[in-house]
């Protein structure tokens, strides 16, 4: 465990260092929460199209990231809120400038123990 999702606007795929953000993602959760290092898992899903309301087309290009973490039950809430600031902080530090506002959220969400590994 933990299981992490990245959902993030495609066209911020050169400015984004997914493995970097990754790596001090995993390193943050294993001091933060007390996750094992070996069970973290990360998978990011590029959104090939995004939306903004009533946006001017002449206006600075928007994207959007939306880190989950998945954890089993039992973290305190100042762990989780400790856990999502840092995500977002190192989100900040792993999307380069780039010509488009960046919006960017985070949450923790507890898993019920039904997590199998299955070796194939």
């Amino acid at each position: 465990m933990p299981q992490i999702t990245i959902d993030y606007s495609a066209t911020m795929e050169n400015a984004f260092d997914r493995a970097g953000f990754a790596r001090a993602l995993h390193e943050a959760t294993v001091e933060i929460a007390a996750a094992k290092p070996e069970a973290c898992k990360t998978q990011f899903r590029p959104s090939a199209y995004t939306v903004f309301g009533y946006e001017d087309p002449e206006a600075r290009g928007h994207a959007v990231v939306h880190v989950t973490i998945g954890l089993l039950a039992g973290r305190s809430d100042e762990t989780k809120a400790k856990l999502t600031e840092t995500a977002l902080e190192l989100l900040r530090e792993h999307v380069a400038d780039a010509a488009f506002t960046l919006h960017a959220s985070a949450e923790i969400r507890d898993l019920d123990p039904s997590y199998r590994k299955f070796d194939r």
